[in-house]
């Protein structure tokens, strides 16, 4: 069974990478659902499952189920970065600057050299003083 699990992952991340976005969603979905259920699958590969859904459903402009997914791959692995950015990025377009910070600077605790979490987190202080400076 594990290994049926990483070679569905290993075919999603490939069809991911091909920007084949509807396989690799369905792939990652047949991945989560059968670690779900087996509770055998490394929380690292659980994690990035959902991380990438998320990233799909993100490019697809679904934010709620895209920070769904990004909490999910919070949840199974919380050593993560990325999920934690990905997640800030979707609150800082959808205007909650307070959640977003909190996200990238959980990124950047996680990874201190993680340049664009540096970058977003500024520009989210920025925006954010803007937004009171025009009594928002």
């Amino acid at each position: 069974m594990e290994e049926d699990n990483a070679q569905i992952l290993e075919n999603a991340h490939s069809e991911f990478k091909r920007q084949n976005f509807k396989r690799a969603e369905e792939l990652y979905t047949t991945f989560i659902s059968s670690c779900l259920q087996s509770r055998e699958c490394a929380a690292s590969s659980l994690a990035a499952a959902y991380n990438n859904r998320g990233q799909i459903k993100y490019f697809r402009v679904d934010f709620h189920e895209a920070v769904e997914d990004y909490s999910c791959a919070i949840h199974a692995d919380s050593g993560l970065e990325t999920p934690f950015y990905n997640r800030g990025l979707i609150h800082y377009r959808l205007g909650f600057f307070d959640d977003a910070k909190s996200d990238f600077l959980q990124a950047l605790k996680l990874n201190p050299d993680f340049e664009d979490a540096k970058v977003s987190l500024q520009q989210t202080h920025l925006d954010q003083q803007h937004k009171i400076n025009r009594g928002y």
